[in-house]
């Protein structure tokens, strides 16, 4: 039985002043007409049915949770009393879905990356809960396969022992690497067994209890007694004990010192949209290839990014720039340094 634990309760500074920690990235609609985490429910609903559909969040997003997936049932939206990164995040939700689903696979996905194959992302999510299935020890993580020297993401190099599980390869992974510089980045593309780190995982609820308890011991025993604590005072335990967990990414604590990692190589259009460069990338572009978004117009102008959220916004006779307004905030400036737009936070 495969459960999904979607991560929700990142904050989406990178995209400042659009998203804010009061609404952060995964709740606004970056790319269509859904937000980024319905897209995400969305894209897994037809392999997992919502019951089975777990996120989990702050306590400060669970209003937004709940009016955006109206369908979750309320027991589903795990909540985390502080953010503590994803070690602690996954054991809770672990401990969580093993209340009601004792021998479940887990699939762990971020609640605002882009995925432009849906068909082909649910075909390899089935592939990888086939070999966890056979061989409940191992741990699965996607990798994506790179298209360019990335500098922005971790990667996953891969050995050369793997095995097919219907047209996908499973391979035992070798090392986790960290964001590389760009000479790494070139390095990486041209030896050809490194994978972007999308971090997407699988595995048995059972298995990655116990790698947390042998890894992260801390993080299991302060929440170990979920399983037994009755329902109704779940929440205060979980709000009495979460402070001593153990803060480190999933990354340190298991998947950097377990044995027994394979990945799949995926190739289903992939992104973490991350950064405005990144929403410059998918959003639907004009003739004049400008990304206009809300009330946003472009008279004799090229290549630019317009965000509007409230006020009119007009650009004529410019090229390759952005203009982003949002709560009466307005900030101008040339197109490639928007990745330094957060950076203005402290002085608008």
């Amino acid at each position: 039985m495969l459960c999904a634990l979607i991560m929700a309760g990142g904050k989406g500074t990178r995209f400042w002043p659009l998203s804010t920690e009061e609404k952060p990235k995964q709740f606004l609609n970056l790319i269509g007409e859904d937000t980024m985490i319905q897209m995400t429910v969305n894209r897994i609903k037809p392999i997992i049915p919502i019951e089975r559909i777990f996120v989990c969040t702050g306590e400060m997003y669970v209003d937004l949770v709940k009016e955006q997936l109206p369908e979750l049932p309320e027991r589903n939206i795990i909540v985390e009393p502080e953010g503590r990164n994803t070690a602690p995040c996954i054991a809770l939700s672990a401990f969580v879905i093993k209340r009601y689903y004792d021998n479940a696979n887990m699939v762990v996905l971020p609640s605002d990356h882009l995925i432009k194959d849906e068909d082909e992302f649910r075909k390899v999510i089935e592939s990888a809960n086939e070999f966890i299935d056979s061989d409940n020890d191992s741990i699965i993580t996607l990798g994506m396969e790179p298209s360019r020297p990335e500098t922005g993401y971790g990667y996953i190099k891969y050995s050369n022992h793997e095995v097919k599980i219907n047209n996908h390869k499973v391979i035992k992974v070798e090392a986790f690497v960290e964001k590389p510089n760009r000479v790494n980045a070139e390095k990486y593309l041209e030896e050809g067994n490194y994978l972007w780190n999308g971090g997407m995982f699988l595995w048995s609820v059972v298995n990655v209890l116990e790698q947390i308890k042998e890894h992260s011991i801390d993080t299991y025993k302060a929440l170990e007694k979920i399983e037994v604590v009755p329902e109704i005072h779940m929440q205060d335990f979980i709000n009495e004990n979460y402070k001593n967990t153990e803060a480190i990414s999933i990354d340190y604590a298991v998947l950097e010192k377990s044995k027994n990692i394979h990945v799949v190589p995926s190739s289903f259009g992939w992104d973490d949209v991350g950064s405005w460069e990144a929403l410059d990338r998918y959003r639907d572009k004009d003739e004049a290839g400008n990304v206009l978004v809300g009330n946003a117009k472009a008279v004799n102008s090229e290549s630019n990014l317009v965000i509007s959220s409230n006020n009119n916004i007009v650009v004529e006779g410019l090229n390759d720039i952005y203009v982003i307004e949002h709560e009466g905030k307005i900030l101008v400036g040339q197109k490639s340094n928007v990745a330094n737009v957060k950076e203005l936070k402290n002085i608008i």
